[in-house]
């Protein structure tokens, strides 16, 4: 899953890239709205943690403007706790979400947790297919209830389709959601991390659909 975080405070913007990739997600930042805008409009992220008061562009109107241009992504507002307006503008904006500054880091990620799980159609913090489970609270994936280790991009390989179960993802949409901006980005890449998954699962959970990419397949070793 990837992440951009628009915040101009430097040391929150440190402290949540931590926080965020050290919970399994590739993360891009913006220091000003201008260029938190611009990586939202071309970017195809799963989540955006976007604060309201920016430098050069606040974080109301880059939600709008991406809101008309439908860019659907969730997006979690940050606002100043004494705000409540913003709060409401933030929503009315087109905002998923919002959390009133200071918070506690495991708030934003059980909530960006949240967000991710509902944008995927996911109700529970458990994700099955078949007998694997991916608990997106820990970050822990077991096979028939055996934990299974995972190197961190096997981690959001395997996290992505699960959340995407059912449907088929190409080499191209994994490379986008996976990597960080700065990544030296190869869909090669995506074929070997797939098949160190198939030595760790059962090789057929992952089908390959020849030309289009692969597909998580969650009936096939229930039984």
């Amino acid at each position: 899953m990837r992440v951009l975080v628009v915040e101009d405070d430097q040391d929150l913007n440190r402290q949540l890239v931590e926080a965020l990739s050290g919970a399994g997600y590739a993360v891009d930042t913006a220091s000003d709205g201008e260029e938190g805008y611009y990586l939202g409009d071309t970017e195809p992220y799963d989540l955006v943690i976007l604060d309201i008061g920016l430098p050069k562009m606040d974080g109301i109107s880059i939600l709008e403007q991406w809101r008309r241009a439908d860019r659907k992504m969730p997006v979690i507002i940050l606002t100043a706790r004494d705000r409540w307006s913003d709060k409401v503008q933030g929503i009315d904006a087109g905002a998923d979400d919002y959390l009133a500054k200071p918070f506690h880091m495991e708030e934003l990620l059980a909530r960006a947790r949240a967000q991710l799980r509902r944008a995927s159609g996911h109700a529970s913090a458990e994700i099955e297919c078949g007998k694997v489970r991916l608990d997106t609270k820990s970050a822990r994936v077991t096979y028939d209830g055996m934990p299974i280790k995972l190197t961190s991009h096997e981690y959001r390989l395997l996290a992505y389709m699960m959340h995407h179960n059912g449907r088929v993802v190409s080499r191209t949409e994994l490379v986008e959601h996976l990597y960080d901006q700065d990544f030296d980005r190869d869909s090669n890449t995506i074929e070997v991390f797939i098949g160190r998954l198939r030595k760790k699962i059962p090789a057929d959970v992952i089908e390959t659909v020849r030309g289009l990419g692969y597909r998580m397949s969650c009936g096939c070793n229930d039984g």
